[in-house]
């Protein structure tokens, strides 16, 4: 979601390609041969291919700098979305994947449950302190809207099955909200197909 809506939101011309997996889980060698991991994304820019969503919007804010995804080189802001992101990408994101998909974290289902759990309660604490840290501000740093925003935008949808679902929370549900006006976030979620809830759907 996050590198899509950041080439959307900057107006690059880019094409989707679906990526298939067989029975087993396992992506086509030719994928494979593109990103070794299987995973996705994986942004193709000419010579240049480049996987890991972070790297990606960070490469598409550079490379469309008039679309100002990221603040000037060298600001405070600039540094702050850095750490934003890197945050959302190495912290909050592997605990969802945790939550989410407990059996890939353990050799043992017994010990599932007591993952779900954990990682519910770190959740919570995760989205607890973004909702504080939107309280003063409408966006993670600076005026603007940034990859690093693109990215909360992408995780709070994912935690939308969390009790309290991550967007309850009034800071980051107004964040939400703020984030799908953006027209290349609306495009995103129209291309992929994505379902909004009611109180979203107004405002898409």
């Amino acid at each position: 979601m996050a590198p899509h809506a950041a080439l959307a939101e900057a107006g690059a011309d880019y094409e989707l390609v679906r990526v298939e997996l067989d029975e087993n889980g396992a992506a086509s060698a030719e994928y494979l041969a593109l990103n070794p991991w299987g995973r996705v994304p994986t942004l193709v820019d000419g010579d240049l291919v480049l996987t890991e969503s972070a790297a990606i919007v960070l490469h598409v804010a550079d490379r469309f700098p008039d679309a100002r995804l990221v603040p000037l080189v060298g600001s405070p802001e600039r540094s702050e979305v850095y750490r934003w992101l890197v945050y959302l990408t190495n912290t909050v994101q592997p605990s969802y994947l945790r939550w989410r998909y407990p059996e890939r974290y353990t050799a043992d289902p017994a010990g599932e449950p007591g993952i779900v759990a954990r990682e519910a309660d770190t959740l919570r604490r995760h989205f607890d302190r973004l909702d504080e840290q939107l309280a003063a501000r409408s966006w993670l740093a600076g005026d603007e809207r940034s990859v690093a925003d693109l990215f909360l935008f992408m995780l709070t949808r994912w935690a939308r099955s969390q009790e309290p679902a991550a967007w309850e929370r009034s800071n980051l549900r107004a964040h939400f909200l703020r984030t799908l006006e953006r027209p290349g976030v609306r495009r995103m979620i129209e291309e992929q197909g994505l379902e909004l809830p009611d109180w979203a759907l107004a405002r898409a």
